[in-house]
This record gives C-alpha cells, sequence and structure tokens, in this order.
C-alpha cells in the first residue's frame, strides 16, 4: 500500500503522479473553475444579449447623430465657416450651395435625404417636406447648361471613358478637387446601379464642379497638368470664361424659398456633429438650436410633468400596495396552513389572467355609466346626473395598477412574515406590552425586509409601466413610458426614446442608491 503523496528529504512534496503537489492542486482548481464558466456561460450569454446589449445600444442611440455628417459631408464641412447669428444671418455663399448640391445629388439617389429629412424635422419642423422636395426638384435644376457648354466645346468631354482616363490620372484631385470630390459620388452612384463606369456619362453635378473648379484655379496649375485629357482640360480652362454661368443658390431657391432662411442652414449645422445632446435636451424640456441651448416653447414643455407626475404616482402606487398588501400578508403568516394556502391561491390567481383583460374590466367598472356608479346611484349615495368620473384619469391609473401589482407586495412580505416566529409577539405580551405595542415594536421591525423587497419590486415595475397607463389613464394618467413607447412605435425618433429610457433607468438607479444609504440594501428579504 503507497501513500498518495510523498515527501523526499531534499525537496517539494509530490502527489502520487510525481508532479508537485502545489501545481497539482492550481491544475485542479483551475479546471473546476473552467468547469463552472462552462456551466454559466449560457446564462452569461443570454444576460448579455438580452440585457446588456439592449441598454449598450440604448445609451449609444441616445447621443448617436451621424445621419447628417454622412449624408452631406461635403455641406457639413463648408458650414464651419459660416456663422449663424440668432436669425439675422446672411444666406450662405454659392460655396456652401455647390457642396449641398453634390451632397443631395447623391444622397437623392440612395434615397438617405428622406432619413436625414426626419432627422433634423425633429428639431425644426418642415425639413422633412422640404429636402423630399428639393430632392424631387435637383434633377429638373438648369445646371445641364454647364454639361452642354462642355460638350460644346469638345466631343470628348460627353465620352465616359475619356472621363475615366481623366480622373484615374495621378495629380488630377489637386487641380480638380471639387470635380475629384464629385466623381467619387458619381462612382458610388454607378456601382450602386451595377453599371459600368466607362460606360455611363457624368451627371451633370460633376460637369458643374468641372466649371467651379476651372474658374477659380488659376492658369499656371491647369498648364502644369500633363497627364490623361491634358489638352482638352487646358483648352475648357481657356474658355470657361466665356461660359454661361448658373447660380446654384437661385436654382434651389426656385426649388423652395425656405432655402433662404438662415435657420435652415442654423440647424443643419447645429447638428452636424456624429454626437449630440439635443436628445438630451429635448428630454428635460430644453432644445439645441442654432443660436444655442434654450427652454422648449411653453405648449411644448411636457417631459418634466411626465416624469414627476411617474415618480409620484409610482409612489402612490407603491404605498396603495403596502397599505393592502400589508394586512393581507399579515393574515396569511398568521392562519392555519391550509387555509393559507388556499388564500394564496386566490392572491396568485390575476397571473392566470390577461394583464389587458384585467386592464380591460377595470374600464367597466370604473366607467361612468360602469358597475360601480351604478351601484352608488341605486344605493342614493351619488346622483345620477353627478356620476363618478373615474377612468381616463390619475385615480383610474393608480386603482388599476394597485389592483395588477399587489401580489408582487403580498408574496415578499408574505415570505419574510412566515419566518418571524409568533413566540416573540407572545413573549412580549407575556411581559405586560398591548398587542399594538407588541406588533409595533417586535412584529413590525422584522417584517421590514419584506416591506423594502416588495417595494423595490413595485415602484420599478410601476414606473416602466405603459399598457394599463394607455388604457385607463387619459391625458392626465399616462406615464414618461408611454411617451417612450410612442417615439419608438409611431414617431420613430429613437434617439429621444433611447434618451427619455435612459433618463428613466438613472432615476431608478438613483432612488435604488437612497434606499440603500437610508434603509440598506442588506435589510431586503424575500424570506
Amino acid at each position: 500500500m503507497t501513500d498518495a503523496t510523498t515527501t523526499p528529504s531534499n525537496g517539494p512534496m509530490l502527489s502520487a503522479d510525481g508532479v508537485p503537489l502545489k501545481k497539482s492542486l492550481q491544475i485542479a482548481l483551475r479546471r473546476q473553475k473552467l468547469r463552472a464558466l462552462a456551466l454559466i456561460a449560457p446564462l452569461l450569454l443570454f444576460v448579455l444579449i438580452s440585457f446588456i446589449a439592449p441598454i449598450a445600444d440604448m445609451l449609444f442611440r441616445s447621443v448617436e447623430n451621424d445621419i447628417v455628417s454622412q449624408t452631406i459631408p461635403r455641406t457639413v464641412i463648408a458650414l464651419n465657416e459660416w456663422d449663424y447669428q440668432d436669425g439675422n444671418a446672411a444666406a450662405p455663399s454659392e460655396d456652401i450651395f455647390a457642396a449641398f448640391y453634390v451632397d443631395l445629388s447623391e444622397a437623392e439617389e440612395f434615397k438617405t435625404h428622406t432619413r436625414l429629412g426626419s432627422r433634423l424635422n425633429y428639431e425644426t419642423t418642415g425639413m422633412s417636406s422640404l429636402l423630399r422636395k428639393t430632392g424631387r426638384g435637383i434633377g429638373r435644376m438648369d445646371t445641364d447648361e454647364y454639361t452642354k457648354q462642355f460638350e460644346a466645346l469638345d466631343p470628348k468631354w460627353g465620352d465616359p471613358t475619356a472621363w475615366v482616363a481623366l480622373m484615374e490620372s495621378p495629380g488630377i484631385a489637386a487641380v480638380l478637387p471639387e470635380t475629384a470630390s464629385a466623381w467619387g459620388s458619381w462612382t458610388r452612384i454607378v456601382a450602386n446601379k451595377n453599371d459600368v463606369l466607362a460606360e455611363e456619362q457624368p451627371e451633370d453635378f460633376v460637369y458643374t464642379m468641372l466649371y467651379r473648379d476651372l474658374a477659380k484655379q488659376p492658369e499656371s496649375v491647369v498648364a502644369a497638368y500633363s497627364g490623361s485629357g491634358a489638352d482638352m482640360l487646358k483648352a475648357a480652362d481657356a474658355a470657361v470664361d466665356g461660359f454661361e454661368t448658373v447660380s446654384l443658390q437661385q436654382q434651389f431657391l426656385d426649388i423652395d424659398k425656405d432655402w433662404a432662411d438662415a435657420e435652415v442652414w442654423g440647424t443643419i449645422k447645429a447638428f452636424s456633429s456624429p454626437y449630440t445632446a439635443g436628445y438630451f435636451l429635448s428630454s428635460v424640456d430644453l432644445q439645441q438650436t442654432p443660436a444655442g441651448i434654450e427652454k422648449q416653447p411653453e405648449n411644448q414643455q411636457i417631459y418634466m410633468l411626465l416624469f414627476g407626475r411617474t415618480l409620484f404616482m409610482s409612489m402612490v402606487i407603491m404605498g396603495s400596495c403596502i397599505l393592502l398588501g400589508y394586512p393581507i400578508a399579515f393574515l396569511l403568516a398568521t392562519l392555519p396552513l391550509r387555509t393559507s394556502n388556499l388564500l394564496l391561491i386566490l392572491v396568485l390567481l390575476p397571473f392566470w389572467t390577461s394583464l389587458l383583460v384585467r386592464t380591460s374590466a377595470w374600464k367597466v367598472l370604473l366607467q361612468q355609466q360602469g358597475v360601480i356608479n351604478d351601484i352608488l346611484v341605486w344605493l342614493g349615495m351619488v346622483n345620477d346626473a353627478d356620476r363618478l368620473v373615474m377612468i381616463n384619469n390619475q385615480f383610474g391609473t393608480i386603482v388599476a395598477m394597485t389592483h395588477i401589482l399587489l401580489p408582487f407586495m403580498i408574496l415578499p412580505l408574505y415570505s419574510v412574515m412566515k419566518t418571524i416566529p409568533q413566540t416573540y409577539v407572545r413573549a412580549a405580551k407575556s411581559l405586560g406590552a398591548t398587542n399594538w405595542t407588541a406588533f409595533w415594536r417586535v412584529y413590525f421591525p422584522q417584517s421590514v425586509p419584506g416591506i423594502g423587497a416588495g417595494s423595490i419590486l413595485v415602484f420599478i415595475l410601476a414606473i416602466g409601466y405603459y399598457i394599463t397607463p394607455e388604457l385607463v389613464g387619459g391625458t392626465t394618467g399616462t406615464f414618461i413610458s408611454n411617451r417612450i413607447a410612442y417615439h419608438i412605435s409611431s414617431s420613430l425618433n429613437w434617439g429621444l426614446a433611447a434618451a427619455l429610457g435612459t433618463i428613466l433607468l438613472a432615476v431608478v438607479l438613483l432612488l435604488y442608491w437612497v434606499y440603500d444609504r437610508i434603509v440598506g440594501i442588506d435589510n431586503v428579504s424575500l424570506g
């Protein structure tokens, strides 16, 4: 018979297989950790995908704003030098309109100008229709005059292969910077159509940028170019001074006069950054304008009211659940097991009924021609002409949600109360304490952990409810969650919905921290 370990006289303790015992234990411990990780990996992955990832996406969407800079990048750069002066700014220069012309020509081809309009319309009403209208009209601009004049000067300007050879020549971007940029847009358009670049004549916006480059560049720059198409480029440079010109600014104004409004361009500039605080500002009834941060118009200041109402009504619902749930839980904990089990089934019964059905039932009960009003009229407690208004207001929301969330308060209270020995109360009474004193000084402090657990559970559930307030709350009983649902499903303003959700999450975490500081999270118990 041999021992599991051996101890050489001049070395470390070894395991049976000759490996040092310390190393063998480390290997065994590592295997146990890997096995434990493998067991919890599915749950960890599920939490990551279904909980952490959506929250991270929500946080990103609340500040993400790259639609402007991605759709009209040249315009964003050009607007950096334009100064908005609270409505007194002059209309942008021809250079800005030229950059916008190229950007919008590409955006219209990819249909991204509609998304840009929807984004900017959240900030300035009318931007969506303005961009849609301009997208439809941009193909009818008179900029084809430049195309005709270049082709009349040299037919090669209408040859796609000559364009490809010219624009692929080394150094051409330094000679024709705006044309090269517009050519990049044209190549993306052709690729999107799955066409061959050498077989498609460029659009008018490329010729327009060619004219602008040749009109601005010194003759020496063009004369120094010696690549493909140098001869026709030099001939065009010598002739552009005699070209009939087209004002891009006027072309846009012919489509819609609003392009002369400095506020339109100020809105584009104000929201040109890839990240914005605009959604969070809107969430607290402020707005980011071209002139800076301002208050929302008084008739649009609703979110702070909704946040306050949500917190207040959630607190009231939580308090109502405590007042109604504590006696029921106390009764369940003190009755014989057979009876308490039967009553507990009745408490759990609402969980087996659809939330929509329960809420709809309260609409039937609380409406002015409903069951409760009919009973009160029959008893003579209420005049038939003055029936109580108990629905489509805060009262209806509080009643319906208290009924729905009451089991979430009763169950933690019941589980904690079942662990409280009844002998403590009897001992207090035997020492002379009254029933009230025994309850308040002995029993109640031991049930506080159940109150804490139930309160947190009910409050967090209440603050995020939106189905019940939507059905029975009317205009005065809805929560901030109803606006979040509206922006997600109807207005499609996901950025604002994400910002509202982030603020709501921060408020819950703050209240959770305050509760921990005052009561202590260690005092929360589910029994």
